[in-house]
């Protein structure tokens, strides 16, 4: 008998317990899937601003492409434009860039000075160009062409070595006008342009020009048009020094034409100074 107190007392204590956990245990699920819980789909349309972004940044990129292919043609904004194209700044930095070289010298000139002229920023001016020697390059390799083309035109246009001779001296004191700048670097800092690769096509274009002109000389003296003891090679600095050095003194909208300067020339050249 004593031991069914103890087992009632056991009983009761294991019924009391069951209420106590059901209790503990009811709170609990709640805390596990509370109900605002349950409305957390309802965050989905935050997905919205994220599309929204990308088609922001699409519009970016858009732009971003525009401004990029602007680069090679007109400015991508819509509607006329309000400044210079691309292409015309670059030949207003190339213009500026040239007179700066042929009047303190290549070397002497800095972007800083370039920029400061064309009222930009330095950086600003690496937009456009990767260095100050491709300012340079674009300025002699569009000077070197021109005068190549001219010379080969005189040519192949035919006729006695005085007519290809006298087309190439008028080609020549054009020159002075249209690309004063050019010559006046190759004149200033030939020595600094000569030793670098980049530069390598100078000498080779240079070397062209001189072929053309002592090759004439050769052939006016072969067949009879200038006199047997005449040194082409001679001949052919005097005539090239004469032209370019004119270009220290020669200044556009005085007395004379390049044409009319040219034409003098000619005449001296191959007619002599001497009255007859």
């Amino acid at each position: 008998m004593p031991k069914n107190p103890k087992a009632r007392g056991a009983r009761t204590a294991t019924t009391r317990s069951a209420p106590a956990l059901a209790r503990t245990a009811k709170p609990a699920t709640p805390a596990r899937t509370p109900k605002p819980a349950a409305k957390a789909p309802a965050k989905a349309p935050a997905k919205a601003p994220a599309k929204a972004a990308g088609k922001t940044a699409g519009r970016a990129d858009a732009r971003t492409s525009a401004v990029a292919t602007a680069g090679r043609g007109r400015s991508a904004d819509a509607g006329p434009a309000t400044g210079p194209l691309p292409s015309e700044r670059r030949d207003h930095l190339v213009s500026l860039s040239a007179e700066l070289f042929a009047e303190k010298g290549f070397r002497a000139t800095t972007v800083r000075e370039i920029a400061d002229a064309a009222g930009i920023l330095s950086g600003s001016l690496y937009h456009h160009f990767s260095s100050k020697e491709s300012i340079a390059d674009e300025i002699l390799s569009r000077f070197l062409n021109e005068v190549l083309a001219d010379y080969r035109a005189a040519l192949e246009g035919g006729g006695d070595p005085r007519t290809v001779l006298e087309k190439i001296a008028r080609t020549g004191f054009d020159s002075l006008e249209r690309h004063r700048a050019a010559i006046m670097m190759l004149q200033n800092d030939w020595n600094y342009f000569r030793e670098q690769s980049r530069f390598d096509y100078l000498q080779k274009t240079l070397a062209e020009v001189e072929r053309i002109w002592v090759g004439e000389l050769k052939r006016g003296v072969k067949d009879g048009t200038f006199r047997a003891d005449l040194d082409p090679k001679l001949t052919y600095r005097l005539f090239r020094d004469t032209i370019w050095v004119a270009v220290r003194w020669y200044r556009p909208g005085g007395r004379l034409t390049t044409r009319q300067l040219a034409e003098q020339f000619n005449r001296i050249l191959f007619e002599g100074i001497t009255g007859r």
